[in-house]
């Protein structure tokens, strides 16, 4: 691959495309909003980039489709939905200042697409380019999983446009991860009168919790974290149901496959109560390998880049499962992704929409 020139870029049209787009609220499975949110985004990708951006409808919602054209080269991918509820923007509005945007959904991730749809406009040629932005994957890509699988491999090459690591890094590697929710149904009774009729879902849940959490093996990277708790109806009656919710990160597929075994064969420790689990490591992970190739490229047109493994999976790990090259956290840089004091910087936007430019260029020029 050779390495490019930068192109040039308006850091304030960006700014106001971003602005665009972080005020039309999109969370996640509120349907009517991501709607609304895709047929901006398809806008925003049609002013800058021309042709034509098709709304592919999900039952998630709907993920927005472009193409440059030709032969499928490189697909950068994205989404739209956003972790926070209709109303946020009334209490935290988009705001530039200091060299700060925040709103919400700035860094996570309506940054990222902004600087990739005008890295690629600033490019003489833009075929062999794709851009999907899905409308899901804050939930687990389930409706968009199949559609970001089926372009990465007709593409051969995955940017992923995800926020960037702490520091401005990009992500080389991710954990899979998944969540899992453990029920337990036990019989209710009276607790003054009979307790002992009972079987108390309750105590069979705390029993659960230690058990699961005793599968983590946090020396080859597996965390698993009891998250959520539920159980009982009133003060005076044995719990006849509980539910526990635990987050599950692992870095290799063998503990992905040990993980899962470990929840399908979780025992009862009370007579007479049942253990129901539903769940998987829904995100296989993303070993470093996939992102070698692209990382090397990356630090060629822009020296001193760092890359990092994290823990936070994306939809990156299900192209990296494929074998296709991945490069993440090509994004926005900032921080305080999902929370109240999210930020981008804008002294780095022009720089990241010409590193996506730059590695759509060395990508094709291969």
């Amino acid at each position: 691959m050779t390495t490019p020139k930068a192109v040039d870029v308006s850091v304030d049209a960006m700014i106001e495309d971003l602005r665009t787009l972080v005020e039309v609220e999109s969370p996640s499975r509120d349907l009517d909003a991501l709607r609304k949110s895709a047929g901006t985004v398809a806008a925003v990708i049609e002013t800058r980039l021309g042709g034509k951006a098709m709304l592919v409808e999900s039952e998630g919602g709907p993920h927005v489709h472009w193409s440059g054209g030709g032969t499928p080269r490189v697909l950068i991918l994205g989404h739209h939905d956003t972790v926070f509820p209709l109303g946020t923007l009334a209490r935290r509005p988009f705001l530039v200042e200091d060299g700060h945007v925040t709103g919400p959904g700035v860094f996570d991730m309506l940054g990222g697409l902004v600087q990739a749809i005008h890295g690629v406009a600033g490019l003489g040629d833009r075929s062999g380019v794709e851009i999907l932005v899905t409308a899901d994957e804050e939930v687990g890509s389930r409706s968009s999983r199949a559609l970001i699988e089926e372009r990465a491999l007709a593409c051969g090459a995955v940017l992923v446009v995800e926020g960037a690591a702490d520091g401005g890094g990009v992500k080389t590697g991710r954990k899979g991860c998944g969540t899992f929710e453990v029920s337990v149904a036990g019989r209710a009774s009276h607790a003054g009168l009979e307790p002992a009729a009972g079987v108390n879902a309750l105590v069979e849940a705390a029993h659960q919790v230690l058990d699961i959490a005793a599968l983590a093996r946090p020396e080859v990277g597996t965390t698993v974290t009891p998250t959520v708790a539920s159980a009982g109806t009133l003060d005076n009656v044995v719990p006849a149901r509980a539910t526990v919710v635990v987050d599950v990160r692992v870095e290799s597929a063998d503990e992905k496959e040990r993980i899962e075994a470990a929840f399908a064969a979780l025992a009862p420790h009370l007579d007479e109560a049942v253990i129901t689990v539903e769940g998987c490591v829904g995100r296989p992970p993303m070993p470093e390998s996939a992102a070698a190739e692209l990382f090397a490229v990356a630090r060629k047109l822009l020296p001193g880049l760092e890359g990092r493994a994290v823990g936070g999976g994306s939809d990156g790990n299900f192209t990296a499962a494929l074998g296709v090259p991945t490069l993440d956290g090509l994004g926005a840089v900032g921080g305080g992704a999902h929370a109240d004091h999210e930020y981008l910087l804008v002294a780095s936007m022009a720089e990241r929409a010409s590193l996506v430019a730059g590695l759509v260029d060395a990508i094709r020029s291969a």
